[in-house]
């Protein structure tokens, strides 16, 4: 399959080349800072953004995308399931 887009650099406005299922996990960051995160199934989720130090819950709606780079998503306080890192 051609990819016009091949020689492209990648960078964080661009689309994604590549998923990864997120397993949340209270004690362990992500290995590679996603782009944006897929949410499958509504629920909560807890996270803590590239930047930050402390966690966020947030209330998301199944099949909602959100433009964060998060390091960790946390077991404790995410109730959302089938979270998809976008890289």
């Amino acid at each position: 399959m051609a990819d016009k887009f091949q020689n492209q650099s990648d960078n964080v406005d661009l689309q994604a080349r590549k998923l990864l299922a997120i397993t949340p996990d209270n004690g362990i960051d992500l290995v590679n800072l996603p782009k944006a995160l897929y949410i499958g199934v509504g629920g909560t989720i807890a996270i803590i953004a590239a930047d930050d130090t402390s966690a966020v819950t947030l209330t998301v709606a199944s099949g909602s995308l959100l433009p964060i780079r998060a390091k960790r998503v946390l077991v404790t306080g995410t109730t959302a399931t089938g979270i998809v890192g976008l890289f």
